[in-house]
């Protein structure tokens, strides 16, 4: 008889250890458990797999992984302009016609700010535009204000193809004084008799000595931090000068474009962005 008992208590006891078993089942199935349900009464959120704006949150720099294609935004220079000088150092820049022939269009620029521009270089590199390959002559000049002769009146040869182009200083023995200003102009020359019809852009430009500050920036940064350090810090023609020497060593690094678009664009050289941002491939 006791042997019975304890059978039938067991018996029992398996029954209502199977039964809440089953209820737990059955809630699962649901897509919620009894536990789950508790949890959420109580503000507890059950762990799960990090989704993907976690994890972008949580990896060191936002850096993404390899494998995925989308693109992180690019962060631009942001060109502060010195607090010194007067506007109006930008000359030309607008569009032309080639010759008699009106309907044939063309830009010519510099990319110079509308106001002195500064380098802290010595024979620094200066850079221009031109929207369509051109034939006909094309000369740069740089004269120091108030000079009568200038230092540099050079040719160049032809035929140029369009997109931002460089004249170097050092390529002619060009060394700027610091304190001065300097204006320089790149022309096209329809007529080389009648130089009255020359097509002209131009800027000034003015070396500066450059600071503590700036120096141990620059000795800390990287090359790609470099722009935005001349940026910041309103040297124009150096900022230009870094960004584009990094495009011509990364030719395929099209955020390195955008980058340099950019700034183009805060100066008021809209056309010339505009070139850039297509080059980008950024373009719709």
């Amino acid at each position: 008889m006791k042997q019975n008992f304890f059978i039938i208590l067991i018996l029992i006891a398996g029954i209502l250890l199977i039964s809440p078993l089953s209820a737990l089942a059955a809630d699962d199935a649901e897509g919620k458990t009894i536990v789950e349900t508790t949890k959420e009464k109580k503000g507890i959120v059950p762990q799960s797999l990090p989704s993907n704006e976690q994890k972008e949150k949580q990896d060191p720099k936002g850096l993404r992984s390899q494998n995925q294609q989308s693109v992180p935004p690019v962060n631009t220079p942001v060109y502060q302009p010195p607090l010194r000088g007067a506007p109006g150092g930008r000359v030309g820049g607008g569009t032309r016609g080639i010759g008699d022939e009106l309907t044939t269009l063309f830009a010519l620029a510099v990319l110079a700010p509308n106001h002195v521009g500064l380098t802290v270089q010595e024979q620094p590199t200066l850079y221009w535009y031109l929207s369509k390959p051109m034939n006909l002559q094309i000369e740069v000049t740089v004269i120091e204000d108030q000079a009568i002769s200038p230092l540099l009146e050079k040719q160049i040869s032809v035929p140029i193809q369009p997109g931002i182009h460089r004249i170097r200083l050092a390529d002619y023995g060009i060394s700027l004084s610091l304190g001065k200003q300097y204006r320089w102009f790149m022309a096209a020359v329809p007529t080389a008799g009648r130089r009255s019809k020359d097509i002209i852009a131009g800027g000034i430009i003015e070396r500066v000595e450059s600071s503590e500050a700036l120096r141990v920036k620059l000795s800390q940064a990287d090359k790609l931090n470099i722009p935005y350090i001349y940026a910041e810090s309103g040297i124009w023609y150096d900022t230009i000068m870094a960004i584009s020497e990094l495009i011509e060593a990364n030719p395929k690094d099209m955020n390195l474009r955008i980058q340099r678009a950019a700034l183009l664009e805060q100066v008021g050289l809209s056309q010339v962005a505009q070139y850039e941002v297509k080059q980008s491939g950024a373009a719709k």
